[in-house]
């Protein structure tokens, strides 16, 4: 049995990974800088998970693998170059992870993990995405099966590593552009090259740069391809129905165009693995995933929504959609509460920003979750002030309602019509109260 150490392992991605690999007989342990409820569910699951770093962690393991955000000087990857340990990043590792694989991959700036959450429903195969399917309460789910529906990333290009058997691909709107050096045609021939691998591909044709490519693809004009799309409202659930191509006619959790674009994505992903009927009728199992359109508490009075966008084109489509189910449930007034993640991403994208709100009635804006990145003065009530925002340094679950004190110290609640928290930080954790 191969003994293998994840550094970082309390992140989204790589946790979903040492699960995978724990299900397949591995000997897993890990390391993080502080306990989390990741962490947490790990060790429930028998994974032997410490925390912060220490170098007692390398023992004699065969190898280390590291996410993107540890660095050269992590303690413990220093001391396992030392014992000669073979240490591998998360991309490196990649390979070996999916070794003898059948990879359905899912691509994209945005969209991919809903788009990958509905494929696993639709396809049998073991599951690795980098968010939390209520489907199966996991960002994993095991089967001893060829197929694996892999959330492939771009952020660091370990997309090239999936093997991808089927490559989706959402969008391609440029995103970590450090990474590429900020070379729009390293960012695109990135993209190029993980079709490229594919046997099969299936492309939002209608994508600025997708459009361009001349590969054989299954392509989807959403467009032209997607008609009749209705939005309905079910004891507060949102569903939305359309018809897709000549192929009849569906329906799937969550509010508007973009989750009508994602399902398609799917269905043609797995159109040529399952019959239709099969398509159309797992499709209805589909729960959403935690932290996109994820409704919190609903009434006729009060609806809280935590959104995990953090890209102004996330936002845009998600306030779209929020518009529309407030409008279903007779509700007038939207308050959306921002926090900036990244002050590069800020900085880069500060008038599409202020551009993605337009629309709300009320914007509470909340300090930058730097992750970890130098901070750049940017001054956020000045920026947004055609929003007249209201500046907290945190908000607060209070029962049906969120409440914070504002820049003068003056108390405030939010108890009624539609309150959207956006945000990749520690504002989901605010929103729901337990911090």
């Amino acid at each position: 049995m191969k003994k293998v150490h994840f550094i970082g392992i309390g992140g989204i991605g790589i946790s979903a990974i040492a699960r995978f690999l724990n299900e397949k007989g591995f000997e897993i342990s890990g390391s993080d800088i502080k306990e989390s409820s990741t962490i947490i569910e790990l060790q429930n699951q028998g994974i032997k998970v410490i925390t912060p770093h220490c170098k007692e962690a390398i023992k004699d393991q065969d190898f280390v693998i590291y996410s993107a955000a540890i660095k050269s000087d992590n303690i413990e990857l220093v001391e396992a170059k030392n014992k000669g340990i073979k240490c591998l990043s998360r991309k490196e590792a990649l390979p070996m992870v999916l070794e003898g694989k059948r990879v359905f991959a899912v691509a994209g700036a945005h969209g991919k993990s809903t788009t990958s959450a509905m494929l696993s429903g639709l396809l049998e195969g073991s599951v690795i995405i980098g968010a939390i399917s209520k489907q199966f309460n996991s960002n994993m789910k095991y089967e001893a099966h060829e197929n694996v529906i892999f959330e492939a990333d771009e952020s660091d290009s370990s997309f090239l590593n999936s093997n991808p058997y089927l490559a989706v691909v959402t969008n391609a709107e440029p995103e970590h552009m450090e990474h590429y050096e900020h070379d729009l045609e390293k960012f695109h021939a990135a993209y190029r090259g993980f079709l490229e691998r594919a046997k099969v591909r299936v492309i939002n044709a209608e994508d600025e740069f997708l459009s361009t490519l001349k590969i054989e693809a299954v392509r989807l004009n959403p467009s032209v391809d997607i008609t009749d799309m209705n939005m309905v409202v079910r004891d507060f659930v949102p569903y939305t129905t359309f018809n897709l191509k000549n192929l009849g006619k569906f329906e799937v959790l969550g509010m508007g165009e973009y989750i009508a674009i994602d399902a398609s994505l799917a269905i043609l992903a797995a159109i040529n693995e399952v019959s239709l009927s099969s398509i159309r009728e797992n499709l209805l199992n589909f729960k959403g995933i935690k932290k996109r359109f994820d409704i919190l508490t609903a009434s006729r009075k009060f609806v809280l929504i935590d959104d995990y966008g953090h890209h102004p084109t996330e936002i845009k489509a998600t306030l779209k959609s929020a518009f529309e189910y407030a409008k279903l449930l007779g509700i007038s007034k939207v308050t959306a509460i921002f926090q900036p993640h990244r002050y590069t991403r800020l900085g880069a994208n500060l008038d599409a920003f202020k551009e993605s709100f337009k629309g709300v009635d009320e914007l509470v804006i909340l300090p930058v979750y730097g992750a970890g990145e130098t901070p750049i003065d940017i001054d956020l009530k000045d920026e947004f002030k055609e929003y007249n925002p209201v500046m907290t340094k945190k908000v607060e679950r209070e029962g049906d309602a969120i409440g914070f004190i504002d820049e003068f110290g003056v108390k405030n609640l939010l108890d009624d019509g539609l309150v959207i928290g956006f945000g990749a930080g520690d504002i989901t954790y605010q929103l729901r109260g337990n911090l």
